[in-house]
């Protein structure tokens, strides 16, 4: 595993991912959009944006999860 530094010192892993997808949780009455990415030996899980209604984190979360295929070269599944 190749582990690097982020800006506010938080350890990154560095190797490529596999995979990538978000979920959109519930949670006090908000809707939290979590992204997880797979990678050769660990899956990261990380809460990246909170909203107030579902539909904006679906929104939200089909974007994120867009963006983050680009960076590991397009969707698996096509």
């Amino acid at each position: 595993m190749d582990m690097g530094e982020s800006n506010d010192g938080r350890k990154v892993n560095r190797d490529p991912a596999y995979a990538v997808e978000t979920v959109v949780v519930e949670e006090r009455r908000q809707w939290h959009v979590e992204i997880v990415v797979v990678f050769e030996d660990e899956v990261v899980r990380r809460r990246v944006g909170t909203y107030f209604t579902e539909k904006r984190a679906q929104i939200a979360a089909d974007l994120i999860k867009r963006t983050a295929e680009r960076d590991i070269s397009g969707p698996i599944h096509g």
